[in-house]
């Protein structure tokens, strides 16, 4: 077990300053952001171009990657791909399946993505379209020796003010998903501060979902109990996203136990990078700061793994 970060925090510095600053303070992996090159999704950077690339340039990004005693843990793509109108989804369809294709081309075991959400329909009537299309993206990947995942965030306010942008944020939705999609090589990127804020027990499930955790993604939260209390399950009804009754924080600042789940995580065969996503509002607004939350990150995690 060891860590990593997710790129997107360290915006459009190249991928290999991104590499050889990971590699001087004491990281062992990079969680690699995807995107399109056109894209204006926030927390989003697209450090390679996988839309164009060449098995030249991978064998390019394979070398100082070796030479900074870095792996790559995953391809990051987190998108709609269940959207509403067919033309976007066919988009982000396509761009997930050229993730998968530059994955292969990398050696990389694995990529990241959303399930997403038709917010025209019901999360229940979702079900029926997400079959149909993570059926033919997991067994495209596959085919390829690559394993997809999903990583769990609600997504809350993405498409409609205090809605749901996705349909794989609890338990319940997981269970369904793994019933309608059940390939082996189909798992979750699992995130215990989006179980922490709706206050589902993260370590419980860890046991229960063992042969489905790919990956983990180390990002922290906390419960405000007097704003919760206020605000309710529900959240506030008039304040912005993340104004609310919880936020962000960088592991080891908010309430997520960081000691006790990785060794649940230990104890049920995880061996596998857990991988700093970092969007904690205190740690943000310039390069400094958001190195500064990294580096905290990771002095707090490797007590553990």
């Amino acid at each position: 077990m060891h860590l990593g970060f997710l790129t997107v925090c360290l915006g459009s510095l190249p991928l290999e300053e991104k590499a050889k600053w990971a590699a001087e303070n004491g990281f062992k992996a990079l969680e690699v952001a995807c995107w399109p090159r056109e894209n204006s999704r926030d927390y989003s950077s697209s450090d390679i171009d996988v839309a164009a690339l060449t098995s030249q340039e991978a064998e390019r990004i394979k070398n100082y990657m070796k030479d900074c005693g870095l792996s790559i843990s995953s391809l990051a793509y987190y998108d709609n791909n269940l959207d509403s109108d067919p033309v976007k989804r066919e988009m982000v369809n396509s761009h997930t399946r050229k993730c998968i294709d530059a994955a292969q081309m990398l050696g990389v075991p694995m990529v990241g993505v959303f399930a997403g959400r038709n917010i025209d329909k019901s999360i229940k009537d979702n079900f029926d379209d997400f079959e149909v299309v993570f059926g033919g993206l997991v067994k495209y990947a596959a085919e390829r020796g690559i394993k997809l995942m999903i990583e769990n965030c609600p997504m809350e306010g993405w498409q409609l003010p205090g809605v749901p942008g996705t349909i794989s944020f609890t338990p319940e939705l997981w269970k369904e998903m793994f019933k309608r999609v059940p390939d082996e090589n189909f798992g979750l990127n699992f995130d215990p501060s989006h179980l922490l804020f709706q206050l589902i027990d993260y370590i419980d499930l860890v046991p229960e979902f063992k042969d489905r955790i790919f990956h983990v993604h180390a990002k922290d939260a906390e419960v405000f109990q007097d704003k919760l209390k206020w605000y309710g399950v529900f959240n506030s009804q008039l304040k912005g996203h993340g104004e609310g009754y919880w936020r962000f924080r960088m592991p080891g600042l908010g309430q997520v136990d960081w000691s006790r789940f990785i060794a649940v995580l230990k104890e049920n065969g995880y061996d596998g990078v857990i991988s700093i996503e970092h969007e904690d509002p205190l740690y943000e607004g310039t390069q400094e700061k958001v190195k500064e939350g990294l580096v905290l990150g990771r002095k707090h995690l490797e007590q553990f793994v």
